[in-house]
């Protein structure tokens, strides 16, 4: 059994605390703010993020970073891509190197264009830094619901240890080396997401959704391939797995966003009356930069962000997706 520290008192994080220890582990959790913390060391439930789950009471809750890290065997990063970089420049004053990172934070940082992961490395330089992604909503791995992730790093024998201490009989592990492909896919598929919300709040059917996963996935794909992943790892589940979830599920923070941008309201607003972060949101202004760097066509997130930063009318914004000029499916023989 392992000595880990959460950074992250989010829903994710406090799931992910919770099922690790569960299985043994002695756990910490931290959050940034103190009167939270101490609110969820008093309460046992994470009323904001993770209603209605009890948090055992043996299971470390703190804001105090040296108390978190006392001892600690891993680190699982569980903060929001946008205020990533601030908390682990917190935690680098008292971060022992060597210590492995395990990076759950699904955005692209839109100032650099890194990923989470490469947000870790430019704060800490080369250290052990690993991956869990997949399909996982926290609110169904807290009620051990049957859950499959990924677990990837360029060092293959820390992706296994990931796999060992996360694995329980409601939480499969795999293991990808493709470390590109799994942050990419995790990434990218919040802004398909928000175009599915998008076709949800127009009102459209099944029929929508189906095309929208499918050729969001292609132009995911594309982009990965541009920066050097592996094609098969858009079919797995930090690929189309997790962009099926997200695009169809009820607790998705950015199919959420999507849906209430196609009924009409505007995004300042929506956002503002949100606890949690729509990595969606910001990913989308990351990823048409990053289209335009690596010259990929993706239109549909094209799409997204006029639709969310240029107030474009969502419902012109699909007529112009369904009129582009005709294409075969099979990109290879355009």
């Amino acid at each position: 059994m392992k000595r880990i520290l959460i950074l992250g008192d989010g829903g994710w994080g406090t799931a992910l605390a919770i099922t690790l220890h569960e299985k043994g582990h002695h756990v910490a959790l931290w959050g940034a703010f103190p009167q939270y913390a101490e609110y969820l060391s008093k309460h046992r439930e994470n009323t904001k993020y993770l209603p209605d789950i009890t948090i055992p009471n043996s299971l470390t809750i703190t804001s105090d970073i040296p108390t978190a890290l006392n001892g600690a065997e891993y680190i699982v990063a569980a903060v929001p891509t946008p205020f990533l970089r601030s908390v682990i420049k917190n935690l680098k004053k008292h971060y022992t190197p060597g210590i492995p990172i395990v990076c759950v934070a699904k955005g692209i940082e839109n100032e650099t264009l890194m990923c989470g992961s490469q947000i870790i490395r430019d704060v800490l330089g080369e250290q052990p830094i690993a991956l869990l992604f997949g399909p996982s909503h926290a609110e169904e791995v807290a009620r051990k619901l049957p859950t499959t992730v990924v677990a990837s790093s360029q060092d293959l024998s820390l992706a296994k240890q990931v796999q060992n201490i996360f694995i329980t009989n409601r939480f499969r592990v795999y293991t990808n080396p493709d470390t590109i492909g799994v942050e990419l896919g995790a990434a990218l598929k919040n802004v398909i997401a928000i175009a599915a919300g998008i076709c949800d709040g127009l009102g459209f059917g099944d029929n929508s959704k189906a095309a929208l996963i499918t050729r969001g996935l292609a132009e995911i794909t594309r982009l990965g391939i541009a920066m050097g992943a592996k094609k098969s790892t858009f079919s797995g589940l930090t690929g189309l797995g997790d962009l099926i979830t997200t695009c169809v599920s009820p607790y998705g923070r950015n199919r959420f966003v999507g849906e209430q941008i196609g009924k009409g309201r505007k995004l300042k607003e929506i956002l503002s009356e949100m606890e949690q972060v729509a990595e969606g949101v910001l990913t989308t202004k990351s990823v048409c930069a990053l289209a335009d760097k690596y010259k990929v066509e993706m239109p549909i997130t094209s799409e997204v962000y006029k639709t969310l930063f240029e107030d474009k009318s969502p419902l012109q914004a699909v007529n112009d997706l369904m009129m582009r000029t005709p294409k075969s499916e099979v990109e290879e023989l355009e």
